[in-house]
């Protein structure tokens, strides 16, 4: 009689079948295999063992190793590194060697082994920078704008100034005041002799 786990599903692309089995005859030389698909032709990996002798073979497209134990009769069968393409029904097959007559026992309902690809972990969201460091950085600029402004006045105030001290405006009067006070005003042209011009006339 020969009894397995029910379906196993990985989402770790390991795992543990353990096929245990009953046997009450004198043999003492056995092998025990572990095969894939409904029709059992991949062998994926086997085990013989004669006392403390094992012996273990594995199938080079799988990463397998057996364990039996004679005791508890019971066989494990671990596989990692299982792809998804992997993904089948496995069964135990379990032999008596020596002596004879030769015995196999692979009455089982087998074991689905359902391998789960994970999904590539999507990368962290970055945290998003804090309000507070855009508050500071448009205060620090709005005061930078403010003590440009300020300095720019102040330059030009004070040139400003400067150009209304050093003027040479001068405060002139006129030469000939309106009123009655000057009357005897000289003019600073002398007046001018017409008959100077009028030699012409007789």
């Amino acid at each position: 009689m020969l009894k397995q786990h029910p379906p196993l599903i990985t989402y770790s692309k390991n795992a543990t079948l353990a096929c245990k089995y009953t046997y009450n005859g004198t043999g003492n030389e056995f092998r025990a295999s572990l095969n894939k698909g409904t029709d059992r032709a991949v062998e994926v990996c086997s085990v013989s063992w004669n006392g403390s002798f094992h012996h273990h073979n594995s199938n080079t497209e799988f990463n397998c190793l057996v364990a039996a134990d004679s005791n508890i009769k019971q066989v494990n069968f671990s596989l990692w590194n299982l792809k998804a393409n992997q993904t089948d029904i496995y069964f135990c097959k379990i032999e008596v060697m020596f002596p004879p007559p030769y015995i196999y026992n692979d009455k089982s309902n087998g074991t689905i082994i359902h391998v789960r690809e994970m999904l590539p972990c999507s990368p962290e969201p970055q945290p998003a920078r804090p309000f507070w460091a855009l508050v500071v950085a448009l205060a620090v600029l709005a005061f930078y704008s403010v003590l440009i402004t300020a300095a720019f006045v102040i330059c030009w105030w004070k040139n400003k100034r400067n150009r209304i001290l050093t003027s040479d405006y001068m405060n002139m009067t006129p030469r000939h005041p309106p009123g009655t006070k000057n009357k005897h005003y000289q003019p600073y042209a002398p007046t001018r002799i017409h008959t100077e011009y009028r030699s012409w006339e007789p």
